[in-house]
């Protein structure tokens, strides 16, 4: 949604990359930038993150990941400039294929997961129709946190949108 979301607010289509991602090169604050949405299972994103930052030669500390997570109330945002995955599978694939933990993330709260659902079952349901306001509110502010990112810095975005 983010990616999406990012894309259509540049006025870029996503583009299919030998089936491996969507992906668009444009441009934020005269920064040239890859927007990039992996097509392989979550669990597999390192592969995609992997190829397309060997291709384009985009050194690690240079990606700016977003995911969801299940420990952030929906609403919530988390930036940080590196460290472990929380226990998100694909950024753990992002972590071991790429060799460090000093990747940027942009973390997108989806949370809290009910104690009845599996956690894999949570992040592939649809949200209630209660959340669509608050679901639509946060995208957006995540979007505007992904240009902070690459306009300003992660220090000074952790700092205006990490609450």
């Amino acid at each position: 949604m983010i990616i999406d979301n990012l894309a259509q607010k540049l006025g870029v289509s996503l583009q299919n990359y030998k089936g491996l991602a969507e992906y668009a090169k444009t441009a934020i604050g005269g920064n040239d930038i890859y927007l990039a949405k992996p097509q392989k299972f979550m669990n597999l994103s390192g592969q995609v993150v992997q190829h397309l930052s060997g291709f384009f030669k985009i050194k690690p500390s240079e990606i700016l990941v977003c995911f969801d997570d299940v420990s952030l109330d929906l609403g919530a945002l988390r930036i940080r400039p590196e460290g472990s995955s929380g226990g998100q599978k694909g950024m753990q694939n992002i972590i071991d294929l790429l060799g460090t933990q000093a990747i940027p993330r942009l973390r997108f709260g989806i949370g809290p997961k009910p104690e009845k659902f599996d956690t894999a079952d949570f992040v592939l349901s649809k949200f209630p129709k209660s959340d669509n306001a608050l679901l639509s509110q946060t995208v957006l502010a995540a979007v505007d946190a992904a240009e902070f990112c690459v306009t300003d810095g992660i220090e000074k975005a952790m700092n205006k949108f990490n609450k």
